[in-house]
């Protein structure tokens, strides 16, 4: 098999299950997407080494998260900026109440948080391998998970009593 249909497979396969991983973490799904993307772009600029890679998905998200982490770096100055002049965020369309609301949670836990709840929560992944992608000791994953859990218990809380009025209505 030629080395770019392995990265077109892979395509095909996770682009949208990664994207979905790194929107929890980020909250914007543009931003998610143009990660994911800068990552496949990356594959593409060296096909074989990367199809030498003993967990292709896993090297993708690592340089996604990374992106995203350098455009997070980068943009905390003019998000607290708009945050303070009260400049309303866009809606997203095409998600569940239940996901947007979820995805507003997250957003509300400090991102170091956030980005340990997502990929141990939603990516599934085990303490040592987000440890290692992370490049943190085990502890500190560790850490991160247990007071991302106490951060974003009441926020689900609240979620959880307002959907059940909901469904009492």
């Amino acid at each position: 098999m030629a080395d770019g249909d392995t990265v077109r497979e892979l395509y095909e396969g996770c682009y949208r299950r990664l994207v979905g991983q790194l929107f929890a973490i980020c909250g914007d799904l543009g931003e998610a997407e143009d990660a994911v993307q800068e990552a496949f772009v990356r594959a593409v600029e060296k096909p074989r080494r990367f199809a030498q890679l003993d967990n292709p998905e896993g090297w993708l998200r690592t340089v996604a998260l990374n992106a995203v982490r350098r455009k997070y770096r980068r943009a905390t100055r003019f998000h607290g900026l708009l945050s303070r002049a009260g400049v309303p965020e866009t809606t997203i369309t095409g998600l569940s109440a239940d996901r947007v609301a979820l995805v507003e949670a997250l957003r509300q836990l400090p991102y170091e948080q956030r980005e340990a709840i997502v990929l141990h929560h939603i990516v599934d992944l085990p303490v040592r391998e987000i440890a290692v992608q992370l490049r943190v000791p085990e502890g500190t994953i560790k850490a991160r998970l247990s007071r991302g859990r106490a951060g974003l218990a009441p926020l689900v809380h609240e979620f959880a009593d307002d959907a059940e009025e909901v469904n009492h209505v």
